[in-house]
């Protein structure tokens, strides 16, 4: 959300910053003040708009979830939203179910009644930090069918726009646009979204707990009751004076505490010595010290609604919730127990991705049957064992023969069903030209993109690397980190992938990018740094798919045994560069634009690949490269990060 302007004076800026001054004061006031209460909640009050003077670059930012609903700190929080998915109007009857995700949580509503005005009234509270994602991604699913769920329409809305922009409104509704163009509306979704009032969450935290231990319903409680509450907070130092807190707790003196009452105790000691240090609902125990996290923690724990639905949690991508898939998740707690990243055996097949822009997992899409195949050959001694009997040679022959086929007139009717498939994955108004001009379907895979789609950041720096793909990508500060998050492989080295050449000692513990390249992705490869190209070396090999359950795989070396290029580029902020250019299955060529000699500037096209998976590699100097601390974080959870060709990759360290 938010509205550009085209004005660049300094009155002009100095208005708008006034406007949005005036817009987040009036969001502000919309927290009530109560009396002796008011110190406390303009402290919450101030955490919860505390905004940074600069939008951030979603590229360059660090992208982390809210795992468990833990902050980073103070600075980062923005506040507690809560989302309600009203309703929508679709173009034909079915039954419907809506998808919410934001960074690494997703949630879904219950599947609505046969009809073309589905109503949910769902809601769910949301965890804003300043630097983190408030993007949200509504998808809205059709239902009914046998065979799948089906991705109708979605929207995208920046949450923290949205709360300042329109505050002061109710419903709001918003155009949902077809996944395969984002030009075509298919329909529209009514919603409402506001930041919760920091008394409203005492009283609704209180509420939900006092049930807990009420045991005749009466709303108030008995010493018993609240001896038993306190008991379960897990914490022995109240424990050993619950009869002294009761007293203070029980103001008006009549033996009983109200809810009132209950909520003004755990106010006034969470501000002094909490009581809770063990979360009743989660079971969680939680870090005294850090009394933000305690806040935030209990408040989406206990997050009772006001009556509607609340929307069902714990899933790592909206195509996961479409199917209701639990991965044994643990609602309440608010994160699944299904690791994320790259996993090994049969749950390989299940790739989840970070997205960079959106801050948001992501799932990707590989067949079925394709899936299947990949496992049974790379998971196990006996498919590699069936590899080394015949099968490359086999594989080398399909590729000739697919890339034969690809790069015939036939071939272009493939195209169609090829958008279909990824129809929310490819961005055609990014193409550089329409789809009747390819004769091929090579000639669309390895299609251009319009100058404007991928803008190289900081142009002028040549100390700040790029992504050099439209890919998965994985960074590691040296080799052995490579092996014990990634590389599975034994045998793997960097001497082995540059093809043992006595010229490539400089990399000797250097530090490793994986850029993976999937078939719906942009095939043409970028320079990521600024230099001259000094040598190209050609190393033959097998073809190898490059999909994570190959490259996990403990009995190939995918990256060392495969068909590749390395080119070597001298640069003046890192030294020398490696650039593995590397084969796949069905990759019949690689073609380059650039030759030895040449002087090349970052975000250069370097050269692409032709139909099927692919994977570029760079390798730095020891020391000559700060890799962006987003991309090692993921990467350190063994989870590739989806990015785009001319971001930012790191900073030059090298002396």
């Amino acid at each position: 959300m938010g509205h550009g302007s085209s004005k660049d004076s300094s009155s002009s800026s100095s208005s708008e910053e006034g406007e949005r001054s005036s817009r987040l004061s009036a969001l502000a006031n919309k927290l009530h003040i109560h009396g002796d209460r008011g110190s406390r909640c303009r402290r919450i009050r101030s955490r919860l708009f505390r905004r940074s003077s600069t939008k951030n670059d979603s590229s360059s930012s660090a992208g982390h979830g809210l795992n468990r609903n833990k902050l980073a700190s103070d600075e980062d929080f923005a506040g507690i939203a809560l989302l309600t998915l009203i309703s929508a109007e679709m173009k034909f009857k079915d039954k419907w179910l809506a998808c919410v995700s934001l960074g690494e949580q997703t949630f879904r509503t219950e599947v609505s009644d046969q009809t073309d005005t589905p109503v949910w009234n769902s809601e769910k509270k949301l965890l804003l930090e300043k630097n983190g994602s408030h993007i949200v991604r509504i998808s809205v699913f059709e239902t009914n069918r046998l065979s799948k769920n089906s991705l109708i329409g979605y929207c995208e809305i920046d949450l923290l726009e949205f709360l300042i922009e329109d505050f002061d409104s109710g419903a709001e509704v918003f155009d949902l646009l077809d996944p395969s163009s984002s030009d075509i509306v298919v329909g529209k979704i009514s919603l409402s979204c506001n930041v919760e009032d920091p008394i409203e969450t005492e009283k609704n935290f209180a509420r939900r707990i006092l049930s807990i231990v009420d045991y005749n319903e009466d709303g108030l409680l008995s010493f018993p009751e609240f001896s038993d509450l306190i008991k379960a907070f897990g914490n022995k130092v109240a424990d050993d004076k619950k009869e002294e807190l009761f007293k203070a707790a029980d103001k008006n003196q009549d033996g009983v505490v109200s809810l009132d009452e209950l909520a003004d105790l755990l106010a006034s000691q969470q501000e002094k010595k909490p009581l809770i240090n063990c979360c009743p609902v989660c079971g969680e125990i939680l870090e005294v010290s850090d009394k933000l996290n305690t806040v935030v923690h209990l408040s989406l724990c206990f997050d009772e609604g006001t009556g509607n639905q609340i929307m069902t949690g714990g899933f790592l991508t909206d195509k996961q919730a479409s199917y209701g898939w639990m991965f044994k998740l643990s609602e309440w707690a608010h994160y699944s127990t299904y690791d994320i990243g790259l996993n090994s055996g049969s749950s390989a097949s299940h790739i989840v991705v970070f997205d960079r822009k959106s801050k948001r997992l992501v799932e990707e899409l590989i067949d079925g049957k394709i899936v299947m195949s990949m496992r049974a050959i790379y998971q196990s001694k006996i498919g590699l064992h069936l590899m080394d009997k015949g099968a490359k040679e086999i594989l080398h022959s399909i590729s000739e023969k697919q890339g034969r086929k690809m790069n015939s007139v036939e071939s272009a009717k493939e195209i169609p069903k090829f958008l279909e498939f990824f129809k929310d994955q490819i961005n055609l108004a990014e193409v550089k030209h329409p789809l009747d001009h390819f004769k091929t379907f090579n000639e669309f895979f390895i299609r251009e993109l319009k100058p404007s789609a991928r803008p190289v950041a900081m142009v002028d720096r040549d100390d700040v690397a790029v992504c050099a793909a439209d890919s998965r990508l994985v960074a590691f500060r040296s080799e052995e980190d490579s092996k014990r998050f990634w590389i599975k492989g034994k045998k793997f080295s960097i001497g082995g992938l540059l093809g043992n050449d006595p010229s490539c000692s400089n990399f000797k513990d250097g530090i490793v990018v994986i850029f993976r390249l999937a078939p719906q992705d942009y095939h043409r490869f970028h320079f990521p740094v600024s230099g001259t190209i000094e040598q190209f070396k050609d190393v033959s090999g097998c073809l190898y798919t490059v999909n994570p359950i190959a490259v996990n795989s403990k009995y190939c070396n995918v990256f060392t045994e495969n068909k590749r290029v390395v080119s070597i580029i001298s640069t003046v902020s890192f030294g020398k560069v490696a650039f593995v250019a590397i084969g796949a299955t069905m990759v019949g060529s690689i073609a380059f634009v650039k030759k030895t000699g040449d002087y090349v500037n970052k975000g250069d096209q370097f050269g692409y690949f032709s139909f099927g998976g692919s994977t570029v590699i760079c390798v730095f100097e020891k020391d000559s490269i700060q890799i962006d601390e987003d991309l090692l974080a993921n990467s350190a959870r063994s989870l590739e990060t989806l990015v785009q060709v001319g971001t930012t990759l790191g900073i030059a360290t090298k002396v």
